[in-house]
């Protein structure tokens, strides 16, 4: 796993680490213990979804600043046995008491970004055990042992957390105490690469085990799932959200999620939407995620030539960038939760042949400043149009900017693992940081914000709702190649994540680039859509590009009217990937350098 990282001096090369390769298995994602972790897995005996679990549970541990347990999770998967590509949904629903009505009565116009009322019931843990019982192989015992040992034992604390925690200190001292209590121990800030635990967390681990009882796997494995979503978990994080604390709004609130609404989530596969490109399945979850917006922006570059979609020149920079705003533009109008029967005539229309065309045609030499979804025979909605200039700091490396009031603007984790078997699965856990909400003592976790994402307007096809899902950012990846799965991506990024795919794909189907050379290259990303965060502000013709793009390509992207702002050389991104040849069963696997966190392992 080993490899030079870049410094933000370095001329950059080519690609700063081989792409891995082999043909018993790779492991790829944001923390160098989950790669490890799950390559453990893999050596041992178990498969893909065995080996992803375990990571998965380690990340809550290496990654708290960027998911946790309180979280959610959207995962591609497909099986050796030649299943169609399929969705597990881990995205957890409003709790029942989450009205519009409601957050009107507590003074709000907006779901807060940090606090307790602004949780979903955490989907997580759920889910990935149900994973485990329906596609894995292990005793529970066994994949969670891992997680065990590094939130008793501790992990290093990486720099960005540190930074992290450094910024809600003041917030954690005076309103989050349990928060204080359990992330800074010692009643100080940790330093980069001093020793973390979570004994907490290990404790909540442990007895899941324990409580986990019966004759078989499956059988141990329901009975921690019951301990989560009846019993010890939803029964203390209920009684803990229901005292008043400090919100991002800077007022006081209750949180509404009780033990009953633990019990209402349950984990489901869905078929994934699907588009083709370049010879290429590319398949995605549906309108309740973003994940439409890279099939969209991929139908609408299949439009233009090659040359036309090169993102190391600034006619195919630019090109990208507005395909990616009509893309976005139409998941503000269009994308939620809906009736399964209105999502899927959404998506018809969205992925027509003859709408792409006409989106591709709106595309000229000059960047719009316009929000423009399209006509789908559907009244789009808009929303509120709140501008910002946006300031990108190089050492930002994508991880959530918090205030001091709780304001967060989120990012997240990401794992990959493909087998020798030729089982997939792509996930992106995210959600519960430690300064989404504070932490519930007993358990060691914080509940996370996705309801952040929903908007307080009824007319809003992502309006908040109780029992409702709300959209969500996290948006894996799976590839398929005449029907049998070829490759597996993803990446932190909020509104990014299927940006900075887009350019991986791109880079890899058009311009024959291997994985990590793919990964390497400079990222952009446009900012000229409402986040989907609080304050769900926008940058019209906003432009985020790392500076090694070169001094000529940013003069030209200014010229065609594009507001750049210039990031740091290794600033944009965080992506892995790992992929596999059915006809020779040569694996590959790479994941991003920057940040010095993201590793591939294999063999």
């Amino acid at each position: 796993m080993a490899g030079r990282q870049p410094s933000p001096t370095d001329a950059a090369p080519d690609k700063t680490r081989p792409t891995l390769r082999g043909s018993f298995g790779m492991c790829a994602s944001t923390h160098w213990l989950a790669s490890a972790t799950a390559q453990s897995v893999l050596e041992r005996g178990g498969n893909a979804f065995d080996a992803a679990t375990a990571g998965a549970f380690v990340l809550h541990a290496a990654e708290p600043h960027l998911n946790g347990p309180g979280g959610d999770l959207v995962a591609m998967l497909a099986t050796a046995s030649g299943s169609s590509p399929l969705v597990l949904v881990g995205q957890g629903h409003a709790p029942q008491g989450a009205t519009i009505e409601h957050f009107r009565a507590e003074g709000l116009d907006h779901v807060p970004g940090a606090g307790a009322l602004a949780a979903a019931v955490p989907g997580a843990v759920d889910s990935w055990l149900w994973l485990l019982a329906e596609f894995g192989t292990w005793e529970i015992a066994d994949v969670l042992a891992y997680a065990i040992h590094y939130a008793g034992q501790g992990v290093p604390v990486v720099p960005q957390l540190a930074r992290v925690m450094a910024t809600v200190e003041d917030l954690f001292r005076t309103h989050w105490p349990t928060s204080y209590a359990l992330w800074m121990p010692g009643g100080r800030v940790p330093q980069p690469h001093e020793t973390l635990v979570n004994p907490a967390y290990a404790r909540t681990l442990h007895r899941l085990i324990t409580e986990g009882a019966g004759e078989t796997r499956t059988a141990r494995i329901d009975s921690a799932r019951r301990a989560w979503r009846t019993g010890f978990v939803a029964g203390a994080v209920a009684e803990f959200v229901a005292t008043p604390h400090r919100h991002s709004s800077g007022g006081d609130h209750a949180g509404v999620i009780t033990a009953a609404d633990f019990t209402d989530f349950l984990p489901s596969l869905e078929s994934a939407v699907t588009a083709q490109s370049r010879g290429i399945t590319v398949a995605k979850a549906g309108l309740w995620s973003q994940g439409p917006v890279l099939l969209q922006a991929l139908s609408i570059l299949d439009h233009f030539d090659d040359e036309q979609i090169d993102p190391s020149t600034a006619g195919g920079i630019h090109t990208i960038t507005e395909a990616l705003k009509l893309a976005l533009a139409d998941r503000e109008a269009f994308y939620g939760h809906l009736d399964p029967a209105k999502a899927q005539t959404i998506v018809r229309h969205l992925m027509s042949p003859r709408y792409s065309k006409e989106r591709a045609d709106l595309i000229s030499a000059v960047a719009s400043t316009a929000f423009r979804p399209g006509d789908i025979g559907v009244t789009p909605y808009t929303p509120p149009l709140a501008t910002e200039k946006r300031v990108v700091r190089a050492s930002g490396v994508g991880e959530p900017t918090v205030q001091q009031t709780g304001e967060t603007r989120g990012d997240t984790c990401h794992i990959d693992v493909v087998d020798r078997w030729g089982n997939f699965i792509s996930a992106t856990p995210s959600g519960g940081w430690l300064q989404s909400s504070p932490a519930v003592p007993d358990l060691g976790f914080a509940l996370g914000t996705r309801l952040q994402m929903a908007w307080l307007d009824p007319a809003a096809p992502s309006c908040l709702a109780p029992g409702r899902r709300p959209r969500t950012t996290l948006s894996p990846t799976l590839l398929l190649r005449n029907g049998s799965p070829v490759g597996a991506l993803g990446t932190p990024g909020g509104d990014k994540q299927d940006q900075w795919q887009l350019l991986y794909l791109v880079r890899t189907l058009v311009l024959g680039q291997d994985p990590q050379e793919a990964i390497d290259a400079p990222a952009f990303h446009t900012t000229a859509v409402p986040s989907s965060f609080w304050p769900r502000t926008w940058t019209p013709g906003g432009l985020v590009i790392e500076e090694r793009a070169g001094r000529t390509v940013i003069d030209e992207l200014r010229e065609r009217g594009h507001d750049v702002t210039v990031a740091g050389s290794w600033s944009q991104g965080r992506l892995s990937a790992v992929t596999r040849d059915p006809d020779s069963g040569i694996l590959q696997a790479a994941a991003n350098p920057r940040g010095a966190q993201g590793y591939a392992a294999g063999r």
